[in-house]
């Protein structure tokens, strides 16, 4: 079940992307959300979301995202994908954050100066819910 538009806004406000059943790459440029400037590229060895320029989410090899949230306190969003993946998010620098993958922690991950933290997921049996959140 991958987004097949690439990139879409849910009727939360949240942000759905990626297609990592696709064997060749696709993008989306200048999607307008929230007042900022999303860009995609998506298929079967990598997903890659960027904000402004910054990545916010890339994942190897690729996903398929649903319902992306960005807040002060971290980012969550639900991932799939057709094998296991290591996701990096871009975050605030400097800061502490715990990561629970689906509803266990994985531990405390500390950001450096450009603020990305990186796990691992295991999927291949739907989707995972996936929360970043600041401590």
């Amino acid at each position: 079940m991958a987004v097949s538009e690439l990139l879409r806004t849910e009727t939360d406000g949240s942000l759905s992307f990626g297609n990592h059943e696709l064997n060749e790459k696709a993008k989306l440029e200048d999607f307008k959300h929230g007042g900022d400037l999303m860009k995609v590229k998506t298929y079967k060895p990598m997903t890659k979301l960027e904000k402004n320029g910054m990545l916010v989410y890339e994942s190897v090899p690729g996903t398929s995202v649903y319902h992306f949230s960005e807040s002060d306190a971290g980012v969550t969003f639900e991932v799939e994908g057709s094998e296991d993946a290591q996701i990096t998010v871009g975050l605030e620098e400097e800061v502490n954050y715990e990561v629970i993958v689906g509803g266990v922690s994985v531990g405390e991950m500390k950001t450096g100066m450009g603020g990305k933290i990186s796990f691992n997921v295991e999927l291949g049996s739907g989707p995972v819910k996936v929360v970043v959140d600041r401590k």
